[in-house]
C-alpha cells in the first residue's frame, strides 16, 4: 500500500447502495410475533430482523394492502 495518496487524482463516485441503507427505528412487537420470526429465521439460517425486513420489503415491492376485519 502506498504511504501517500494523491487525493486530487481520485475520482469519487456515489455509493450505488446508498438508497438501500437501512434506518434504525424502534418498533413495539408482541412477543409471539418475535418468537414466530425467530423460529422462521432459525430454520432458514438468517437473523430474525433480516427476515422481518425481507418480509416487509416484499410487501412494499408487491404493494400488498392490509385487510382489517374485526369480528
Amino acid at each position: 500500500m502506498l504511504k501517500e495518496y494523491d487525493i486530487d487524482n481520485l475520482k469519487p463516485r456515489k455509493n450505488p447502495y446508498s438508497k438501500e441503507l437501512k434506518k434504525q427505528v424502534t418498533i413495539k412487537l408482541s412477543p409471539n410475533v418475535i418468537d414466530y420470526f425467530k423460529k422462521q429465521a432459525g430454520e432458514v439460517g438468517i437473523p430474525y430482523q433480516t427476515l422481518i425486513n425481507l418480509y416487509l420489503t416484499d410487501c412494499v415491492k408487491e404493494k400488498r394492502k392490509l385487510i382489517m376485519q374485526w369480528n
